[in-house]
């Protein structure tokens, strides 16, 4: 019977050692899961008294991680037993080896101690991605905790990590260095995108920006790193309220996205089809968060579109779309990532314990190759152009040899006609200019016979009007361009006349560095006659003094001043005479400038007009 006892009393303590786990403080990481007791509470009404106090039968665990996937409507218990053997106290931090899960409640009983943490329940003091507990065993002491979590709307998976202090701030700077490069490279390629749609003007790379940055920001919800450094608790509760809208953000970019890269408008079908889904994807949105049944099927139209774009991309593919196949390819990284993510939430596989940045890498993966995507589709734009650049080059040296020809032909004919039109213009303006001598003659003749010296003075006026315009013609007839005229050659040969008409002995100064065209140089002419003759009869009292003509242009404004030092006269007994209305008339309607006339001391008149009125 004592025999018997013995062996009773070793079975009993080989059974509080399984459900104890001996720790040291020169081990650096515990699997505490694997040592753990789980309870299910499918009624959700059991607090740490009932766990404590009942007879509640947890269950040995002899997995490394628990995966229950998303809300799911029960909170698990776990209960474990750590016991030091050592003389020395040892201090460890506990670590609930996932940011997502909302509501985590930490029991330490023989210190009256409980801890809430998680998603929504963020100590203020945390450093660390995930929720830690720190955990502190006299010499000697065997203790026993437990964990209450549970979640909603996010994933509930379940990892206990123990690790001495130094050993997991270590791990916790890479764990964050880590993840800091994962959004700075993501960052990154949001940028360099951006500045790309800025000078390509393609869309494809602003609807590529925006599904990076939705990426981005759900991704920084996912891992924990949003309620950590972002958002306090009370925004993180809310936010999670509406988490399926930064779900559905990146993928209704990238349906956008995907639209114009593989140009689908080309399949009318698919197109259409692909607009119903996008158009229904935002409904059931405003839908489905008015309502309870948001919460049950959030996430099938989510799935269904981005099932059709795959199913489009593999099509696309086939029809040697080329870019397809980088979307195809892209599709199957991010598929790998999203379905060892889903299997490790519902506690499947756990990937997490060999390969811990699947995601991170999946993500950056599946974004640095549709960048390369949007780079090969310039580069294939840049081919196709290159191409018809050369197919251009060649057609164009065809037919320049073709029209080298036909100019060549044409110029000929062009010049003949052009010396012809030439010689017929030079002809014409010497029997305008004969004409005109003509004319002048026979009035010559008329006033010859005419005693009245009023009257011989208007027929010589008549005269000198048209010889402005006589030697204008003669002019032309002499040079080759017959289309301007050098001012000062022609001020000079219509002023020489001018003093044969009338004895003076007057000073003419002139100061002319421009060309004029022909109509302006016909107004120009019987402007400067008027001027000059009224000058000639009523200006100089001793039949003696100067006259200055000055003529320039500056920035498209042709400036005339004629200016004599005569007796000068009052403008309101001459403001009729038609020699001076015909003036402001050329001057206003031919040449569309300004005249402003000064007869305080002799007379100064300027004209001023544009070049291009």
């Amino acid at each position: 019977m004592t025999k018997f006892n013995l062996i009773f009393l070793l079975l009993f303590a080989n059974i509080l050692n399984a459900t104890s786990l001996i720790i040291d403080d020169k081990t650096k990481v515990y699997d505490l899961l694997t040592s753990s007791q789980v309870y299910m509470d499918k009624t959700r009404s059991l607090t740490i008294k009932d766990i404590s106090s009942k007879n509640i039968e947890f269950k040995d665990n002899d997995k490394s991680l628990l995966g229950y996937g998303y809300s799911p409507n029960f909170d698990i218990w776990i209960k474990f037993t750590l016991k030091n053997n050592s003389d020395k106290t040892i201090h460890k931090i506990l670590e609930y080896a996932n940011s997502m899960t909302t509501d985590i409640i930490f029991y330490d009983l023989d210190n009256n101690i409980s801890i809430k943490e998680g998603h929504l329940n963020t100590m203020p003091n945390r450093s660390s991605i995930n929720p830690t507990f720190k955990l502190t065993l006299q010499p000697y002491q065997t203790k026993t905790y437990y964990i209450k979590a549970s979640s909603y709307i996010t994933t509930l998976i379940v990892k206990l990590n123990l690790y001495n202090n130094d050993d997991f701030y270590t791990k916790e700077i890479k764990h964050q260095v880590i993840l800091a490069l994962f959004f700075g490279a993501m960052l990154i390629l949001a940028i360099y995108n951006l500045f790309i749609f800025f000078f390509s003007k393609d869309i494809s790379y602003l609807f590529y920006v925006f599904y990076i940055f939705g990426i981005t920001i759900h991704h920084t919800l996912y891992v924990g790193v949003a309620n950590l450094y972002i958002f306090d608790s009370m925004t993180m509760r809310y936010i999670i309220q509406f988490a399926s809208l930064f779900i559905a953000f990146p993928i209704f970019f990238l349906a956008l996205f995907s639209k114009s890269f593989l140009q689908i408008n080309k399949y009318p079908i698919l197109n259409k089809i692909l607009n119903i889904l996008l158009v229904l994807f935002i409904l059931s949105l405003l839908l489905f968060i008015a309502t309870d049944t948001f919460n049950t099927y959030r996430n099938i139209l989510p799935m269904l579109l981005l099932f059709y774009l795959i199913t489009v991309s593999i099509y696309l593919s086939y029809k040697r779309n080329r870019q397809a196949y980088f979307v195809v390819s892209g599709w199957l990284i991010l598929a790998i990532g999203g379905i060892t993510m889903y299997f490790s939430s519902i506690g499947v596989i756990n990937i997490y314990q060999s390969f811990p940045y699947i995601v991170e890498v999946s993500l950056l993966l599946e974004a640095i190759l549709f960048s390369i995507a949007l780079s090969d589709k310039i580069n294939s734009l840049q081919k196709d152009k290159i191409k018809a650049n050369q197919k251009l080059i060649e057609h164009k040296k065809t037919e320049n040899k073709r029209l080298e020809i036909q100019v060549d032909e044409k110029t000929k004919d062009l010049n003949i006609s052009l010396d012809e039109k030439t010689l017929l213009l030079k002809e014409l303006n010497h029997r305008v200019k004969n004409n005109m001598q003509t004319i002048v003659s026979l009035i010559r003749l008329q006033a010859d016979d005419i005693e009245d010296e009023s009257i011989q003075n208007l027929f010589i006026t008549i005269q000198n009007r048209i010889n402005a315009m006589s030697h204008l013609h003669e002019l032309l007839h002499k040079q080759e361009n017959v289309s301007n005229i050098n001012a000062y050659e022609y001020f000079m040969v219509l002023i020489e006349g001018l003093e044969d008409s009338y004895e003076n002995e007057i000073n003419i100064h002139y100061k002319i560095d421009v060309t004029l065209e022909i109509e302006q140089a016909v107004s120009c002419g019987l402007i400067l006659n008027e001027l000059i003759t009224n000058s000639f009869k009523y200006a100089f009292e001793n039949n003696n003094g100067n006259i200055s003509i000055s003529l320039n242009k500056t920035n498209g404004v042709f400036n005339l001043v004629v200016t004599d030092d005569g007796v000068g006269y009052d403008d309101t007994n001459s403001s009729n005479s038609f020699g001076l209305v015909l003036v402001k008339t050329l001057v206003e309607s031919q040449l569309k400038g300004t005249i402003s006339t000064n007869t305080t001391n002799g007379v100064e008149v300027k004209i001023i007009w544009r070049d291009d009125e």
